[in-house]
């Protein structure tokens, strides 16, 4: 009984099988008769499930979808925007003036690629100087605010102290750390030989830039960066001298027309040479195109600076003050504008400021 009974079981799913097929059959046979015109319902849903899901929109149509609809619409639905249709001369201007060709960022930022002029900064700075550290980082904190591209140059005697070295590496900025190895007991003199070493350096690896010399008691305005980056050959500016035991601001430096210099503030009547008629100008107070150091030839010279004298910093000077149809006054209207400070906060005007408050 029980080997009937399955027997009869499969003569069941069988037929239910059969039955399964044929109807499926016959689907499939009408369904191609159907037109192919139309999409069913199904083919539609997955359709736009697939765009939305899989197909990225295009980046136009991000950046400009609320000021372009209409052009965005068209990317979208495949279809051009409709235009309306200028009927004459003035309809078209009209037209034009409300709808301005569109421009690209690429040439609209093609004005703002003109690439800055290297600004070299060269910084003496001595072991003898118990704030050296705070004023380092001090000028390293200003520097790090000047737009790209810089280089600083930081000079100071050979010693087995890493403290120079150690603020440099954690500035961010692009340096370069040079020792020497000479012994002097005048801090002028240790000074002037370590802007020598800087220049050498500079016309050895003939490094192209505005060179100005940065000590570590200057207070900057971030414009002065930008205006000495527009020196061709020379430039020049007034300083203010401060002092932290006095009441009163020195003004050094030139008297301008335009940019043109016509003549010189003077702290005092001993800062004028008798025999050139020229003014001592502070170290600080000039810059200049590194390639008069390397390239004599462009400035109309047969000689560099190492093969006019051993002192660059000397020749560089005169060449400053006898170039004066190259020399600029920086800022460019008429130099009133004072965008450097000098500021003695020696040991001996900060002992005496205290005093006096007593």
């Amino acid at each position: 009984m029980g080997s009937v009974e399955r027997s009869r079981k499969k003569v069941q799913l069988w037929k239910k099988a059969i039955v399964h097929f044929m109807l499926c059959f016959v689907m499939g046979f009408f369904t191609g008769f159907a037109p192919t015109g139309k999409s069913s319902i199904f083919s539609s849903r997955v359709s736009v499930s697939n765009r939305s899901d899989f197909s990225p929109q295009p980046l136009e149509v991000l950046q400009y979808q609320s000021k372009f609809q209409s052009y965005n619409r068209s990317l979208l639905d495949g279809s051009p925007a409709a235009v309306p249709e200028a009927t004459s001369k003035s309809d078209r201007d009209a037209y034009d003036d409300h709808h301005p060709p569109k421009i690209s960022k690429e040439e609209e930022n093609e004005g703002d690629l003109i690439p800055r002029k290297l600004v070299i900064i060269v910084t003496p700075t001595s072991m003898k100087d118990t704030r050296r550290g705070v004023l380092l980082r001090r000028l390293a904190n200003t520097l790090r605010l000047v737009p790209q591209p810089l280089l600083w140059v930081v000079v100071e005697q050979q010693s087995d102290s890493d403290e120079a070295s150690e603020i440099l590496r954690k500035t961010g900025i692009m340096y370069r750390h040079l020792v020497f190895k000479e012994n002097f007991t005048d801090m002028r003199a240790e000074m002037d030989h370590q802007i020598n070493v800087a220049l050498s350096h500079i016309e050895h690896h003939r490094l192209s830039g505005i060179v100005h010399f940065a000590g570590l008691s200057n207070v900057y305005d971030l414009s002065f960066f930008d205006e000495i980056r527009a020196i061709e050959a020379f430039g020049t500016w007034p300083m203010a001298f401060l002092s932290a035991n006095r009441k009163k601001v020195n003004i050094e430096g030139p008297v301008c027309e335009s940019s043109e210099v016509m003549g010189w503030h003077l702290k005092n009547s001993s800062n004028l040479s008798t025999d050139t008629m020229k003014p001592a100008m502070h170290v600080s107070g000039f810059a200049f195109n590194s390639s008069v150091l390397w390239d004599p030839e462009r400035w109309g010279r047969t000689s560099s600076a190492q093969d006019t004298s051993q002192d660059s910093l000397k020749f560089v000077k005169k060449e400053v003050l006898e170039e004066e149809t190259q020399l600029k006054g920086i800022p460019s209207d008429d130099c009133s504008k004072v965008l450097l400070w000098n500021l003695d906060i020696s040991h001996s005007s900060v002992k005496k400021m205290v005093t006096d408050k007593r």
